[in-house]
């Protein structure tokens, strides 16, 4: 990825957006240079995950003394866990003039903004249709008819602040998706990104307020 500018570029996206992916197909073309910030999280840990790399596994007290000592740039409380982005790696890596990654919600979003107003860039994505997002979740098998209404209560939320991100994305296709951030990141290799030109559409259909075309 030559020419990455260095920031925090801060990816956010309802559930079954595909996030997930786009995330290991950037870091796929530049691991050893973009900074993926590694989460902390008071849940226990699911098969296969590793401590320190899939998420740094802490007890309730040891996440409150994180919080206390102002060791995250942003935490919140999750269906009874807390998750939080632990400071001093992030600030490391910017300190590198590395381009680091962030994969939070919207509030936390918020949160890093206001810490570092100059240095966030804040991503959007968005499923391309309200019936492809039902598909998705309902695709995983992973979730109760009650969750995934939850799930997809929980878009509407994130989708109704789409304004206040720096830019919007509509993953329609993976590769597409990714090339238009490797150009927000400043990666000559990408393609231009260039706004939904149906976003204000799209938006009402996502959010139930006015059928799909």
């Amino acid at each position: 990825m030559q020419g990455v500018r260095p920031g925090i570029f801060v990816l956010c996206a309802p559930s079954g957006t595909g996030k997930t992916t786009v995330v290991r197909a950037l870091l796929e073309y530049e691991r050893e240079w973009i900074f993926f910030s590694v989460s902390a999280t008071t849940r226990p840990a699911r098969p296969l995950e590793r401590d320190g790399v899939d998420y740094f596994f802490l007890s309730s007290e040891e996440f409150r003394n994180w919080v206390r000592r102002g060791d995250f740039l942003e935490y919140a409380e999750v269906y009874g866990y807390c998750y939080g982005t632990p400071r001093r790696p992030v600030m490391d890596a910017l300190e590198e003039e590395r381009p680091v990654l962030l994969d939070v919600d919207w509030n936390g979003a918020c949160q890093v903004r206001q810490k570092l107003p100059q240095t966030v860039v804040t991503l959007l994505l968005l499923p391309p249709s309200r019936e492809e997002l039902e598909r998705r979740l309902r695709g995983r098998r992973t979730e109760g008819q009650d969750q995934i209404q939850r799930r997809l209560r929980e878009a509407q939320q994130e989708i109704r602040n789409y304004r206040s991100f720096t830019y919007v994305l509509v993953n329609d296709d993976v590769k597409r998706t990714v090339a238009q951030i490797r150009t927000i990141m400043g990666d000559s290799g990408g393609i231009p990104y260039q706004p939904p030109s149906d976003l204000e559409r799209r938006v009402a259909e996502l959010l139930g307020d006015t059928p799909p075309d």
